[in-house]
């Protein structure tokens, strides 16, 4: 078992992230002995995006939901500090209960009216929502209307304060690895298996008892929670929170890290929101027309139908022996947890399994 693990490790779909990972845990300890704090904020930022990337992959990349409404969740998490932040409520668990009830109630809501449509029509109603949201939050001029709210009073838990960027790029990535870690057992789970089971065949699904739809609508809640949690960390870090975070170009961004990195991956979302945020820095750096550049590479990405960073990772990787379990697209083995579950879910897991097939583009509702 030691040696498979370690043979896997030394993939390069699985030995690149897992670095990558090892590097982004160094970031703290080098930017404050080079006095550079800068970085520090700058790559909290960046483990705060792919935290909402995983988040939405749980959806897009799985279940082959494409909303555009995700930002809805990001701003409803950055609301859940500010809001009591206005009135002198500093209390973490206090902003962390606001932000997992109100994001999954709004998931909830918004994926039962959103999934009952597919295609063209489950794309334009979330974006409906997000906008919806965002033009409500401009009218509450009491909390700055569109020019947004400072946060005076930023979340604390055990006496640490996330205002603070070393606190809140430390709880960025200790989220970050326990949503990769959580993402890749669910991936060959039962549940995991249904989702993309779902993705390329619902009606199959149905067919063997089991309604696809609610599996679907499970995935959209927990990936708007997560995602609420991201835009949690995300206004700590900042210090502020605004209407703009609603908007649908920051759902579009994330979509486009996700394809990036690898759609329907466990690590891509990472890879994804690091070359996107990295490479738009670095562009910002060299030129003024740095969003022609930028616009001209994604749409290279979307026209050459690259299987993102992550599929680059591996086909650069030798080829699995049959005895090999079950991996994720980007190398991430896992096997899927003993778990003693009804007759009916073990044949929709092998049904489900058998339908996903190798990741694809996923459609843009939950039904097919």
């Amino acid at each position: 078992m030691l040696s498979a693990n370690l043979s896997a490790l030394r993939r390069p779909a699985n030995l690149v992230p897992v670095l990558l990972l090892a590097m982004l845990a160094l970031v703290p300890f080098v930017a404050t002995a080079a006095e550079q704090p800068f970085y520090i904020v700058f790559f909290a930022r960046i483990l705060v995006y792919a935290i909402a990337a995983t988040a939405l992959n749980l959806a897009l990349g799985f279940g082959g939901l494409v909303s555009l409404g995700h930002a809805l969740f990001l701003g409803l998490g950055a609301y859940s500090v500010a809001i009591p932040a206005y009135h002198g409520i500093d209390n973490g668990w206090v902003h962390l209960a606001i932000c997992v009830v109100s994001c999954g109630l709004v998931g909830l809501l918004t994926g039962a009216v959103s999934l009952r449509t597919t295609g063209i029509g489950f794309i334009m109603i979330t974006l409906a929502f997000a906008q919806m949201g965002y033009f409500v939050f401009v009218s509450l001029k009491q909390y700055g209307g569109d020019d947004g709210t400072p946060i005076t009073a930023t979340s604390r838990f055990f006496g640490q304060d996330l205002g603070q960027p070393l606190t809140a790029y430390a709880v960025a990535f200790a989220v970050l690895c326990l949503v990769i870690w959580w993402t890749a057992r669910l991936r060959v789970a039962p549940f995991g298996m249904v989702l993309r089971g779902a993705r390329q065949n619902a009606r199959r699904v149905n067919a063997i008892g089991l309604q696809g739809r609610r599996y679907l609508l499970a995935a959209y809640v927990m990936s708007a929670v997560l995602c609420g949690v991201a835009g949690m960390l995300l206004a700590n870090l900042t210090a502020f929170a605004s209407p703009a975070t609603l908007s649908w170009i920051v759902s579009g961004d994330l979509i486009v890290m996700i394809v990036l990195g690898g759609l329907g991956t466990v690590f891509g979302p990472l890879l994804g929101a690091v070359a996107f945020m990295g490479a738009e820095e670095l562009l910002k750096m060299a030129t003024e027309f740095w969003p022609a550049i930028f616009g001209l590479a994604i749409f290279l990405i979307a026209l050459l139908r690259t299987a993102g960073l992550a599929g680059l990772l591996a086909k650069l990787s030798p080829p699995r022996s049959r005895a090999a379990p079950e991996e994720a697209p980007d190398g991430v083995a896992a096997t899927a947890p003993t778990v003693a579950v009804p007759a009916a879910t073990n044949t929709a897991a092998n049904t489900a399994a058998t339908a996903a097939g190798p990741i694809a583009a996923p459609a843009a509702g939950g039904q097919a």
